[in-house]
Parts: C-alpha cells; sequence; structure tokens
C-alpha cells in the first residue's frame, strides 16, 4: 500500500531530506503506510528510514529528528483515504429519519475506526477487518468509543440488521484484554433492548471493564415512514431506565470505586425526575451522548456568577433561543443572574422542532426555520443568542443550510452563536 503526498511542509524534516509534493510515501521503517493512524503512530520515532518514490524511482530518505516532531508530509484527505461507512441499517438510525433534500453530506453514516480514535466518533465494529482489529491492539488505540446496543447477539444482529453484528462483540472482548480503554453506548428502544435486556448488557459489560457506558434514549423524528415501528419514551418508561441505570452504578461505586454508567439528560427531563448535581459525573466521559451536559453547564455558570461582584446598574435585554428540553434549567440559571444583575433581561424562547418533529426536542438539532417562524414579530432586545451545537462544524450554517447571517437580516437583531460552557453562556448575556 502507498499514499500519495499532496505537499510537504516548508522547513519540516521532510522538506530537509528532499521528499516533495506528488510523490508517493510507501513505508516508514519498514512499516506500511495505509492511512493516518500508520503515518502517525510510525513517524513518532527520532530515527526513520523513509520509502517513498519519486517519479517512477523507490528512492530512500534517511531521516533524524526530534521525539514526536512532526515529518511534514501533509496529504489530500485528513485520513488519507476515504471514510469508511456503516453496513448496519439500525432500527433506530438517526440518518435513515431525515427529511428528504437535505445536503447529501447529512445522509453519510460513517463507521470508522479511525474517527473513534482522533475524534470521539462511536463505530460498531461491524465493519472491521482482522488486519485493523490487529492493528489497534499493536498500538494500543485507546480509547476506542463503540456503539454496543446490547451484548445479546441475535437482539444485536436484529437491532442492527446485520448478521455478523453478534460476532463483533467479541472484538470488545479482545480490546479489553489489551487494555484498550473501551467507551460504550446504548440507544435504548422502548421494548427491545430496556427492561431484563439492559440489565444483562449492563452486567456483561462492567465486568469487562469498560471505563464507561452511556445510556441514550431513542431519538424519534416525524420522517419514518416505512421504517421499523418504534415507541418514544414517556414518563413510565423512562423511570425504568433510569432504575436500572441508578441501580447498578450504585453496585459499580461498590466495586470499583466509580459509577461507569450514566444515562443521559433526556432520561430525567422525560421521567420528570432531578437531574444529579456535577460531581455525580465523574470525569465527564460521556459528554458527546447528552450526559451530563445540563449538570455541567449548570455548575459552570453558578460557579462564574459567584465569581463576578453585583452590579445594579448594568442593563441588557436578551434573548436566548434554545431546545424545550433545556429552556426551564436555562431559565432558572437566568433567575440566580438577576439577583445579582436586576437590571439584566433574559427571554428564554424553547424552539418547537417542526422540522424534525415535536418528539425531538434538543437544542443542538434546532434549524434555521424554526427560529425565524416562531422568533419573527417577537420582541428580541439586543441580540438572539443559540448554542454553537446548532451549527455545523466550523461554520455559521444550520443542518437545514440555513446561515446564521440569513436569520439574523431576518430577525433585524444581531444572532449570536456561543460556546457550550457555563462561563462562556453568562459572559454572552453579560458582554
Amino acid at each position: 500500500m502507498s499514499v500519495v503526498i499532496d505537499s510537504v511542509i516548508k522547513g519540516s524534516p521532510a522538506d530537509f531530506a528532499g521528499i516533495k509534493g506528488g510523490d508517493t510515501l510507501v513505508s516508514l521503517n519498514g512499516n506500511d503506510i495505509v492511512d493516518v493512524l500508520d503515518y502517525r503512530f510510525y513517524q513518532l520515532e527520532r530515527e526513520l528510514k523513509v520509502d517513498y518514490i519519486s517519479g517512477r524511482e523507490l528512492k530512500t530518505a534517511k531521516i533524524k529528528k526530534t521525539e514526536y516532531e512532526e515529518l511534514g508530509l501533509e496529504f489530500e484527505t485528513y485520513l488519507m483515504d476515504k471514510e469508511h461507512s456503516c453496513r448496519n441499517k439500525c432500527i433506530f438510525c438517526f440518518i435513515d429519519q431525515l427529511p428528504k433534500g437535505m445536503r447529501d453530506t447529512l445522509y453519510f453514516k460513517d463507521d470508522d475506526s479511525r474517527l473513534s480514535f482522533l475524534f470521539g466518533n462511536y463505530v460498531t465494529l461491524t465493519n472491521l477487518t482482522e488486519h485493523e482489529i490487529e492493528r489497534i491492539i499493536k498500538m494500543h488505540i485507546s480509547p476506542m468509543n463503540i456503539s454496543i446496543h446490547t451484548t445479546n447477539p441475535e437482539l444485536r444482529c436484529k437491532m442492527m440488521n446485520n448478521r455478523f453484528a453478534g460476532e463483533s462483540l467479541e472484538i470488545v472482548k479482545r480490546f479489553a484484554e489489551a487494555g484498550i480503554v473501551i467507551n460504550t453506548q446504548l440507544v435504548i428502544c422502548p421494548g427491545i433492548n430496556d427492561g431484563e435486556e439492559l440489565e444483562r448488557t449492563l452486567k456483561d459489560l462492567t465486568e469487562l471493564g469498560v471505563n464507561a457506558v452511556a445510556v441514550v434514549p431513542v431519538g424519534l423524528t416525524d420522517h419514518r415512514e416505512g421504517l421499523y415501528p418504534l415507541t418514544p419514551f414517556n414518563k413510565e418508561s423512562a423511570g425504568e431506565v433510569l432504575d436500572i441505570c441508578e441501580k447498578y452504578g450504585d453496585e459499580c461505586v461498590k466495586k470499583f470505586s466509580r459509577r461507569i454508567i450514566f444515562a443521559a439528560d433526556e432520561l430525567y427531563i422525560k421521567a420528570e425526575r432531578k437531574l444529579p448535581e456535577a460531581d455525580y459525573y465523574e470525569d465527564f466521559s460521556c459528554l458527546e451522548n447528552g450526559v451530563g451536559l445540563i449538570p455541567l453547564l449548570r455548575d459552570e455558570f453558578e460557579f462564574a456568577l459567584e465569581n463576578l461582584e453585583a452590579d445594579s446598574n448594568l442593563k441588557r435585554q436578551k434573548t436566548i433561543a434554545c431546545g424545550v428540553s433545556v429552556a426551564p434549567y436555562l431559565s432558572g440559571l437566568c433567575e440566580k443572574l438577576r439577583e445579582k444583575f436586576p437590571n439584566v433581561s433574559v427571554n428564554i424562547i424553547p424552539i418547537v422542532n417542526d422540522f424534525f418533529g415535536h418528539q425531538i426536542n434538543v437544542t443542538g438539532l434546532i434549524v434555521g426555520r424554526d427560529l425565524i417562524s416562531q422568533l419573527k414579530d417577537k420582541e428580541l432586545g439586543e441580540e438572539v443568542l443559540i448554542s454553537c451545537s446548532m451549527l455545523r462544524s466550523g461554520e455559521e450554517v444550520f443542518l437545514d443550510d440555513v446561515t446564521v447571517s440569513e436569520v439574523s437580516e431576518i430577525l433585524g437583531v444581531p444572532v449570536t452563536p456561543n460556546d457550550n460552557s457555563g462561563e462562556g453562556f453568562l459572559n454572552s448575556i453579560l458582554k
């Protein structure tokens, strides 16, 4: 295997060795380079024998550099090859529930073990080759973030519509035996992998020694025509899942001095139960699954507020647009804010998700057109604050391709994305 070099960073070790853009990287210290994991792992050595093809000639460059210094090669894509797509047809897949007509990239399902390590994506392990499994173990790539859903092999095959899905559970055991840190995710569907099946899964995973288990409720949009019939969570069913999670989490605390098992904030909200305090979530290892987001925001906000001096002269009038589920919690924080800043007025407007459906009530899935339709003709004050989680990463574009500037122009006030930290949220209100 080999990879074409797109360019070479000027002044880098590779540049001094005479390697050029357009050359083809073959190996580092005799190790074939297939993709970004090979490259990042093998380039760390202080002494490198770089085999590459220039024109039609196989050449070798011997390079000495400091440990961990970048070699200096750049490639056309970050992964150095194509992203691995998902081979499953999960009964709960959110991408299958997207409305038609959105941009093509939103319909791509990734299931790439490299993205798990590099960016924290969750993978199912159903498309790993033996070479890739052995490479992960050899390189000790850690942590691995794995979507498990159930440890019942037959049920996993059914839920993922993949006859090999049960077999891939053995890979999890191999990773655990190799000492790789494993974070797991369970998307729970009422009547399918909850109840006794959930208990079995939690028992199996804790015995396996995983680092964390995030228990997440299935998200159901209004665009499920022709898909597997699923039931949304209600107060009772969400409460039953929480009871199981807390039971096994308490057992983990006694046995391992760590909770390990955490339920998503959305389950507490649906069950109409009080969210735990921030210290319940230990190191917040499951934030990407919506686990502990609100308690962490609350804790950071209150801590930052404590360190500010009261100011009755400061005047602000702002609007915060957010998901229906988080709105009451943000209102509570703003009440505490007014104790120190009585002339700071914040209007919390929960945005009903007409685009995806009213079962979807999280902030991150709010689109531009819903913001426009529900905020126009309202008194919005100086500014509308939104969470950056509504936007495409690194851009000011909503999931429906409406831009922040378009929303701002129609509403007639600045629309400002802010980060998801409690301190950032507080500063965006007061600035």
